[in-house]
């Protein structure tokens, strides 16, 4: 089995790994960019492992004419840019012990200790500069076809050297997991028992992985699962999960926002839990007060314009009914609609708060018109 997408064989990732292997040295691709390719998943970031410590690999790229970046030197990764391509490079290790996300690692030379220290069996892939794919583990290739997403070992020791591995699980199957398959069971219970480590993380870092979670194509069921096992109300208090599979069912086939589905979670601290920022906060105010209110479409369309839409579908699988008939020409009509009176419209006669208060009684009535109220008719009132 061999690694075929052109993100491997260009000239500028060829390089680095010749850097190196013109030394002596081995130079493998690791991980996303393996698993990725031989799911037939874009990749987007390439990730090297070597036997060469990081003082050889920067000495070897930059002797290549190639840039070096010492990213993470104490952990063993330099990041080599060839031709503006950054590339991880990381020297095989082994964990001498861990701190939840920190880890105190000794460099090593063998492959298969390198990857017994990997999360997940299908990221414990390895393929040659020239394409061809390594599985130290003797598992990674069978669980990849299966798209089987379980631990390295035992999933206890994998989570407790940290605890981010738990949101990771149910992330991971969520892109890469079988849809009709389920979780593997011993990493689920693992899951569930470890997961009040999750507050020993930082909230950028839960946050984060939410964010890719829910932009998964179908997160419904690693999200129905982290409920399941306690850790949905471990990282967001409160949260329902079971709007979600209906929204999902409503996109029809094309992923939404991930604030969306956020919306028809709930939960209680969301902002300071997931650390999101200001525009991601009013938007998701915004996207609740829409849905716990009654407007129609076209309504939500002018006061919410982009938001308009996320609203309509997330209140109609939150009421498990499905958004009224025409909504979207609704929606587009609304956000087209302007409302013809300023306040300049209004003055001398009114000035203060008796003009803003009449600006919003007229804008009220033109709104209850349905928008057909024009300006002649609206100053006549």
């Amino acid at each position: 089995m061999k690694v075929s997408g052109d993100w491997a064989t260009r000239k500028a990732t060829q390089a680095v790994c010749e850097a190196l292997t013109h030394a002596g040295h081995r130079a493998l691709f690791v991980g996303g960019c393996v698993r990725n390719d031989l799911l037939g998943v874009a990749v987007a970031d390439v990730d090297i492992a070597t036997d060469a410590r990081p003082k050889r690999v920067t000495e070897l790229a930059q002797a290549a004419g190639l840039r070096v970046v010492p990213t993470g030197v104490e952990h063993g990764t330099v990041t080599v840019i060839s031709a503006g391509v950054p590339h991880e490079v990381t020297t095989f290790r082994r964990d001498v012990e861990t701190f939840g996300r920190r880890a105190l690692v000794a460099f090593s030379d063998d492959l298969e200790t390198d990857a017994a220290r990997r999360d997940f069996t299908m990221n414990a892939l390895y393929a040659e500069p020239g394409g061809a794919v390594i599985d130290p583990l003797g598992t990674g290739l069978t669980d990849l076809a299966a798209r089987r997403l379980r631990f390295v070992g035992d999933p206890a020791a994998r989570i407790t050297e940290d605890y981010l591995r738990i949101l990771r699980f149910f992330r991971f199957h969520a892109w890469y997991g079988a849809p009709e398959g389920g979780f593997d069971a011993d990493g689920l219970a693992a899951c569930a028992a470890l997961h009040s480590g999750l507050e020993t993380l930082s909230r950028e870092r839960v946050g984060a992985e939410m964010r890719k979670l829910l932009a998964a194509p179908d997160p419904a069921p690693s999200v129905a699962a982290m409920a399941q096992t306690g850790v949905l109300a471990q990282v967001l208090l409160g949260a329902d999960a079971r709007a979600l599979p209906i929204l999902v069912h409503l996109e029809d086939g094309q992923p939404g926002p991930w604030l969306r589905r956020l919306a028809t979670l709930g939960g209680q601290d969301v902002t300071h839990r997931l650390r999101l920022s200001n525009a991601e906060a009013r938007d998701l105010t915004t996207l609740r007060a829409g849905i716990e209110g009654m407007e129609p479409a076209a309504v939500l369309g002018y006061r919410h314009r982009a938001l308009a839409g996320n609203i309509v579908l997330a209140r109609a699988a939150l009421l498990e009914s499905p958004p009224p008939d025409g909504w979207q020409a609704q929606v587009a009509r609304g956000a087209a609609a302007r409302f013809p009176i300023r306040a300049a419209d209004l003055m001398p006669a009114l000035s203060g708060p008796a003009l803003g208060a009449h600006l919003r009684e007229l804008e009220h009535r033109w709104i209850a018109s349905d928008f057909t109220l024009d300006r002649s008719a609206l100053l006549a009132e």
